[in-house]
């Protein structure tokens, strides 16, 4: 759409993505009606936040008589598809929308997209940077004279940060947008990115999607609209990602930590340690990889992912190059908190699935007093559990999921012995993991489940686990 004048749009969900979608509606002509399950004192600030502008709210359940008076639902990512009145929407054939699907519909510039289900947004930071630096002012020397070419703006958000709904009337032509996007969001959307990044499918949000074929093909959509002119970068590595292959429209780059077969192009690790890149029978050395600051073969995968798409971006080498060798991560993946009578404390509170975890774990050389817990997504453990008795000297369970994890890791068992210790709350498990470390250990929190059963979301949970260890003594 793009004349909202007099539309009457519902929008479920009034956190972040709900907020700034009804602000940019209302602007546009629309008739708002916001609705949320919670209660009227719950969202005074989110009100207050929307007092300059026309919008109605419907607070405390979404009674299924909103629609009679709606033609466009709008969904705030955390909304669930199976509620009762997106279900009667559908039925009724109400169209549904969301704002990154109402974003890409207005936007003027490039538009970047990375989807994964991990790594997407170290990786969407870090081109993000590689983009700043290739956009920032510069001076060309002709000789004679001096041409000043003005910077071009980088937006980032979709996922992460702030929604780009709040700054697409600001944006140009000239301008560059860069979108992590997650199934939630993907799930509504009917336009993909000019460069559309898939950097792996393993299982995650089951509990919202139910199967790993509807997960799958919420993710493929980042795909399914993009044209012959447009480029898609999917991770080789991946059986996931790797199998969307066939649905591929414009041009196909990848990324791997191997050597890439004959015919395909773009980013990969060689043998020698060194980071490359291949287009047709062009070779770049990039970096070595011990100048990648990030710990982790997934966090190397995560450069390479971020060099294929910035080279199809058509970034400057020497800004990539520049951007990845100052990159130091994103808080709350793999973040060291502090060093502890010789133990170092990790905060991977991002890490909100098991395969994620095994990731984290793979990261270390070190011994390991590993933390999981919080609330299951309904994701098999089976393979962490198997890389528990192989890695782990000690396993620390909290949360509403810490029975479960204990059961599954003692009856998968092993030939080392891992000694299990069972708190109810997180800052309990600090406690406990702060008494079975040792000069030399790492100490990790890499939960491998949502945050949902004691905090808000994952951030607010690596905030405090950082407070809890610095607070140690």
């Amino acid at each position: 759409m793009t004349n909202w004048i007099n539309t009457r749009t519902l929008i479920l969900g009034a956190a972040r993505q709900g907020l700034a979608l009804a602000r940019w509606l209302s602007r546009h002509g629309a008739r708002v009606t916001l609705s949320d399950s919670r209660r009227e004192e719950e969202l005074a600030p989110a009100k207050q936040s929307l007092a300059d502008v026309n919008v109605s709210w419907a607070l405390g359940g979404h009674p299924l008589e909103l629609l009679d008076k709606t033609d466009v639902l709008c969904l705030s990512g955390g909304v669930p598809l199976d509620l009762p009145i997106v279900q009667e929407a559908v039925k009724r054939g109400i169209p549904l929308s969301n704002d990154s699907q109402i974003f890409m519909e207005v936007v003027p510039c490039k538009t970047i997209g990375i989807t994964g289900s991990a790594g997407k947004t170290t990786t969407t930071t870090l081109v993000g940077e590689m983009a700043k630096l290739d956009r920032r002012p510069q001076t060309i020397d002709h000789g004679l004279s001096a041409v000043h070419r003005p910077s071009s703006m980088v937006y980032i958000g979709g996922n992460i940060g702030d929604p780009l709904i709040n700054y697409v009337d600001e944006m140009t032509a000239d301008d560059i947008a860069i979108l992590e996007l997650s199934s939630f969001q993907l799930e509504q959307m009917t336009i993909s990115p000019n460069i559309a990044a898939v950097l792996n499918v393993t299982p995650n949000h089951l509990d919202r999607h139910g199967t790993m074929e509807a997960y799958t093909s919420a993710k493929a959509r980042i795909l399914d609209f993009q044209s012959e002119n447009d480029t898609a970068i999917l991770g080789r590595d991946d059986k996931g990602a790797w199998s969307l292959k066939n649905r591929v429209k414009g041009r196909l780059l990848t990324f791997s930590l191997q050597e890439l077969e004959e015919g395909l192009n773009g980013a990969y690790l060689h043998h020698d340690g060194l980071l490359s890149l291949r287009e047709g029978f062009a070779y770049v050395p990039l970096l070595l990889r011990e100048k990648v600051q990030l710990r982790g073969d997934h966090n190397v995968a995560n450069v390479l992912a971020a060099f294929t798409i910035g080279h199809a971006a058509g970034f400057k080498l020497d800004d990539m190059l520049e951007a990845v060798e100052e990159f130091r991560g994103v808080p709350h993946r793999l973040e060291f908190v502090r060093e502890l009578r010789g133990a170092r404390w990790y905060n991977d509170s991002i890490a909100t699935a098991p395969e994620r975890s095994m990731a984290a774990i793979r990261s270390f050389d070190e011994p390991i007093v590993l933390l999981l817990g919080g609330r299951d997504k309904n994701l098999p453990w089976g393979e962490l559990a198997k890389l528990v008795h192989a890695r782990v000297d000690h396993l620390v369970v909290f949360g509403e999921a810490g029975e479960m994890i204990q059961k599954t890791v003692t009856a998968v068992g092993g030939e080392r012995s891992v000694d299990v210790r069972r708190a109810q709350t997180l800052k309990e498990a600090v406690a406990l993991a702060a008494e079975a470390a040792s000069d030399g250990d790492v100490v990790l929190l890499s939960p491998g489940c949502t945050s949902f059963d004691e905090f808000k979301d994952f951030a607010e949970r690596g905030e405090a686990f950082r407070k809890w260890v610095l607070e140690l003594s």
